[in-house]
């Protein structure tokens, strides 16, 4: 019992006894006793209502199968979760989802029976959700324990409370081979709707087959798609399907509804016939084996003088087919050959050429530095030297250097002597020395090679007094 509870009771009757002494008393005495009893009613009232308040209220889920008798495969099953408390509920409670491999399941779609229960003694209230199950396989299905979270009224945290778990087998329905697809229903209509677009019908028109399933008991998603072939002379259009959920109106669950509809465009004139089609499924209302029906649609449609296709889908693949096909002559077949030949060859040939290429790099740059050392190229820049202001004689000691005539006067001959005299004496005569030395450098030049290659290669001195007078 409530602690609360217990001290109410406790109270109670030292309440009852307080009235024969009150009756017994003076006026003063009887008053005051009113007013104490008063005190100890209110005291009372205070202790109950906070005992029912401290009370925390109670979550609990049950769950259980309908039909109680195992499904067959690709009919319904319904799990039922009923979610009790024994106070109310502020808000909708948190559903779980639930997925079973080889089955479809769809989840409840918010609409919820109310419920009133007696548990253990208390009442208890709360909404029924239904998970609506289709196997497709022929074997057992395990549901896991759900968890259902819900704030009921006087919940100082939200609660959560997990249903039992459940087990059940599906079997594969008589007349049926594995993996064909099965539809189970308690009741089934299969009917066609035809519309022309013109009468009589002449190439160019359209004609029009709806087909409407309606299936009692069983989910949308799991109706067959009806076989609609194509049809030699005809086009044929498919759009998509249409598929809903049937209800009586107020939210209850029905069956299912699938509504398929193809056009045909008529390409050539004749006569045609639109195969019947038949749907096969599993009658629980009396268990056995039906067949749906429909049947073939005929027509006749007449030449159309007037009509010109916009275009045609199998003359342009065949235009294109042919478009695409490659004809090479002989001589193509070998310049193309040659070019794959040379294209082999420069790819393996690359390593070498590069190594050829670096490799002319390489001596051309030897013979760049070679140039730039020898005696021609100090030659070149003696005459803009002399020209400058003022003059520079550098290029023409390296020159002098270069050719292998040291840095000595009596190496340079009669006109470099006369110009180093004329820059260097006691009275310089230098601008008319440079012009002289400008006149005669092409006679110096001749010159000093022919003295060059009739004088004999002398030795190198013993004992040299400056090693950069001599080559």
């Amino acid at each position: 019992m409530n602690p609360v509870a217990a001290i109410a009771s406790r109270l109670a009757p030292r309440l009852d006894l307080c009235a024969p002494q009150i009756s017994c008393g003076s006026g003063l005495a009887r008053e005051s006793a009113r007013s104490s009893t008063k005190k100890l009613g209110t005291l009372l009232l205070c202790l109950i209502t906070t005992g029912a308040l401290a009370a925390e209220p109670e979550l609990r889920v049950q769950a259980n199968l309908q039909p109680t008798t195992p499904p067959m495969v690709g009919g319904m099953v319904e799990l039922q979760l009923d979610i009790l408390t024994d106070s109310w509920f502020t808000s909708a409670p948190t559903l779980p989802d639930l997925k079973l491999p080889g089955a479809l399941v769809m989840p409840p779609d918010g609409h919820a029976e109310h419920l009133n229960q007696t548990l253990d003694g208390k009442a208890f209230n709360g909404m029924r959700y239904r998970y609506r199950i289709t196997p497709n396989l022929a074997r057992g299905f395990d549901i896991p324990p759900l968890t259902v979270r819900a704030t009921p009224g006087q919940a100082s945290a939200e609660l959560s409370a997990q249903s039992p778990p459940l087990h059940f087998e599906a079997a594969q329905p008589p007349g049926f081979k594995p993996g064909e697809p099965v539809l189970v229903a308690q009741g089934l209509r299969f009917s066609q709707t035809v519309l022309d677009s013109a009468t009589p019908l002449k190439v160019g028109d359209s004609i029009t087959r709806q087909l409407t399933l309606q299936a009692d008991g069983a989910l949308a998603m799991s109706l067959p798609t009806p076989s609609l072939a194509d049809v030699a002379g005809l086009s044929r259009y498919p759009k998509s399907p249409q598929v809903s959920n049937l209800d009586d109106g107020r939210g209850h669950f029905n069956g299912g509804q699938r509504l398929d509809t193809v056009t045909y465009r008529i390409d050539t004139q004749g006569h045609y016939s639109l195969p019947p089609i038949e749907l096969k499924w599993w009658d629980t209302s009396s268990e056995q084996t039906r067949t749906a029906r429909v049947p073939a649609v005929t027509f006749e449609a007449v030449a159309n003088s007037a009509y010109r296709p916009v275009f045609s889908i199998t003359d342009d693949l065949k235009k294109l087919g042919q478009q695409s096909h490659l004809h090479f002559s002989r001589h193509g077949f070998g310049v193309v050959a040659l070019l794959l030949i040379v294209a082999l060859a420069a790819w393996f040939a690359r390593p070498v050429m590069q190594r050829a290429y670096l490799g002319w790099q390489s001596r051309r740059r030897a013979r760049h530095a070679m140039w730039l050392e020898s005696a021609d190229y100090a030659w070149q820049q003696i005459p803009s030297q002399l020209d400058s202001q003022p003059p520079q004689l550098s290029a023409l000691y390296l020159w002098t250097r270069r050719h292998r005539k040291g840095l000595k006067l009596t190496n340079l001959g009669p006109r470099l002597q006369t110009l180093l005299r004329a820059c260097y004496g006691r009275e310089p005569t230098e601008d008319q020395a440079l012009r002289q030395l400008k006149q005669s450098l092409a006679t110096l030049h001749s010159q000093t090679e022919s003295n060059r290659e009739s004088a004999a290669p002398a030795l190198r001195p013993l004992n040299p007094a400056h090693e950069k007078d001599f080559p």
